[in-house]
């Protein structure tokens, strides 16, 4: 196992490239089961979430080949192989592989999901959905079965803004006969791009990106190329990195409306950020003021941001207190920060920050991936060394970070841990 150590207080300049979409790749990897000849998806992460999902399709008989950043992947003699748990439980995403199933196969086994620790985040709505399209949807030891003579398209309304349950209903219903709407449907910038590619493939799909998706049946989807969008929260991180210890940072591979609310706040504080077509240009100010924001489904304020955000809150001055309506155990990080001085308490969903405060480094330890994003602009601001240790979390969800701040002149690292220091690492 390694650690990541972080040696504060040098400033940030340069250009760092934003990497493909996390989101949209976990989606986009088992869509890929719908199709019937060759797909290639130019552009992936190179992270430990794409690298698990393409094991698991080539457990249920897929061809996957990797180029660089890009995928190839033959589904043509996949089957409906039971995927119970093993690599399932590694990440959330993994539920994708229902949908994407039930639409070719009319049937998948799959192990309950897992990923980072988040508290309460139930698949009813996606069973919901699966239910409405015909499918029986049972609980057996632990895995979910879904089972369908056939999958004909309905009216679903969705309780909960859902984006997991929006892409894998749209998953599913791409194969079914007749039409379906989704009501109350997310509307994020992912579910965009996964509609792109299955429209590429064949699929009949309207409405992407509003709250109210058509879907039209096809017998069968082709094979397609396809590219995938930059990845909003890895470009929101690096932002907020610039914010926090920048001079000069440009942001390249952006398309800024994605990040509208997250620019919005961070101007309000007193950060100044030209947007380009396709480029953030960031400049971090000595007089940070504090803010309150509150997560919202998109376009609102990203839950995945929250932590980095926190983070750089320390630095300003006032009250700041931040909300999370999305995910309420989202403040892992928080006793975390504490460690490093911070002065932040949490009372129910919401984080009370006051600052400025100077953070010291420490001994911590990322429980969840936007969590071990927190940490690292926490490290960067501090005074001293930062050991940062769960760094599995990390790689889920950030390619080749170490490198890019070193690019941006940050003094980062990763040494292995010692036998005592991953004991003490599992005991706490």
């Amino acid at each position: 196992m390694e650690k990541l150590l972080i040696e504060g207080g040098h400033s940030l300049k340069g250009t760092v490239r934003v990497s493909g979409a996390k989101n949209s790749a976990v989606a986009l990897l088992p869509a890929s089961i719908l199709a019937e000849s060759p797909v290639t998806i130019e552009g992936l992460p190179n992270i430990s979430d794409v690298d698990t999902l393409s094991v698991l399709l080539e457990e249920i008989g897929g061809t996957v080949k990797k180029d660089g950043q890009d995928i190839y992947i033959d589904p043509s003699n996949m089957f409906s192989m039971p995927l119970p748990n093993g690599k399932v439980k590694k990440l959330r995403a993994s539920y994708y592989f229902m949908g994407a199933m039930l639409g070719r196969f009319k049937k998948a086994v799959i192990g309950l999901p897992g990923g980072c620790h988040l508290g309460p985040r139930p698949i009813d709505q996606h069973i919901k959905g699966f239910e409405a399209l015909g499918a029986e949807v049972t609980n057996e030891q632990g895995a979910i079965y879904l089972r369908a003579e056939e999958l004909r398209g309905a009216r679903i309304y969705l309780d909960v803004v859902s984006v997991g349950a929006t892409i894998n209903i749209m998953l599913a219903a791409v194969r079914a006969k007749g039409k379906t709407l989704i009501e109350n449907a997310a509307k994020e910038p992912e579910i965009i791009d996964v509609a792109t590619l299955l429209s590429s493939m064949g699929a009949k799909i309207k409405g992407a990106g509003t709250d109210v998706i058509r879907i039209e049946g096809v017998e069968s989807l082709n094979g397609c190329r396809h590219t995938i969008i930059p990845d909003r929260i890895e470009a929101g991180t690096y932002t907020i990195m610039a914010a926090a210890q920048g001079d000069n940072v440009i942001i390249d591979n952006v398309i800024p409306q994605h990040l509208e609310s997250l620019i919005a706040k961070l101007r309000e504080m007193g950060v100044s950020i030209d947007t380009k077509d396709d480029q953030l240009l960031i400049s971090s100010s000595n007089a940070l003021k504090s803010v309150d924001i509150k997560t919202l489904v998109y376009p609102g304020f990203p839950t995945d941001l929250q932590q980095p955000f926190t983070s750089l809150l320390t630095q300003a001055k006032g009250t700041g207190v931040v909300t999370d309506t999305i995910y309420s155990a989202r403040f892992k990080h928080i006793d975390e920060l504490r460690r490093m001085n911070a002065d932040i308490k949490v009372e129910s969903s919401s984080a009370i920050v006051n600052g400025p405060v100077h953070l010291e480094g420490a001994k911590v330890k990322a429980s969840d991936l936007r969590a071990g994003a927190a940490l690292v602009v926490a490290g960067l601001l501090a005074n001293g060394i930062t050991e940062v240790s769960g760094l599995e979390h990390i790689d889920r969800g950030y390619e080749h970070l170490v490198e890019k701040l070193q690019s941006l002149g940050a003094n980062i690292w990763r040494e292995q841990m010692t036998e005592s220091e991953i004991e003490q690492t599992q005991n706490a």
